[in-house]
């Protein structure tokens, strides 16, 4: 017998078996730099931003303060991010020269990463996913801010 599955008619289901499918290969493709997919993001966004607060990290990638305490953490464990006191209540932080080198060999894992998916689906396909997927997220968003 074979079973059928009306959830493949749902974008929501589609988007997430994507996302799976994605997240997956990203996985693999970061496994022997022993980081989570949350904490490279960190890591990234502390490389474009350095000085940064670690509230502002967590706000751009969405990412719930009680949970970016440690991610945080494990990089500085990792010597990966150095954190030091802007005033009485915030921190800047900042990559170390490994968490710098980390970032670049990331970035390059990403790309080769992205390039894998762009070329399965066409550029003209992954275009026009930029400029729709904004829109979903902009519910959220929207939700968050209400």
């Amino acid at each position: 017998m074979t079973l059928t599955n009306t959830l493949e008619g749902r974008l929501g289901y589609q988007l997430r078996r994507a996302s799976a499918v994605m997240m997956a290969d990203l996985a693999r493709e970061l496994a022997d730099l022993d980081l989570r997919p949350a904490e490279v993001t960190t890591l990234l966004v502390i490389s474009e931003n350095p000085e940064c607060s670690q509230t502002e990290v967590g706000q751009v990638l969405a990412i719930k303060r009680a949970n970016m305490v440690p991610i945080i953490s494990r990089l500085m464990d990792r010597g990966l991010v150095e954190r030091r006191r802007l005033d009485g209540r915030s921190h800047a932080l900042t990559l170390t020269d490994q968490g710098r080198g980390i970032a670049r060999d990331a970035t390059a894992r990403i790309e080769a990463h992205e390039a894998r998916f762009t070329e399965l689906l066409g550029k003209g396909d992954v275009d026009t996913l930029f400029r729709c997927l904004p829109t979903i997220r902009a519910v959220r968003d929207a939700e968050v801010d209400a």
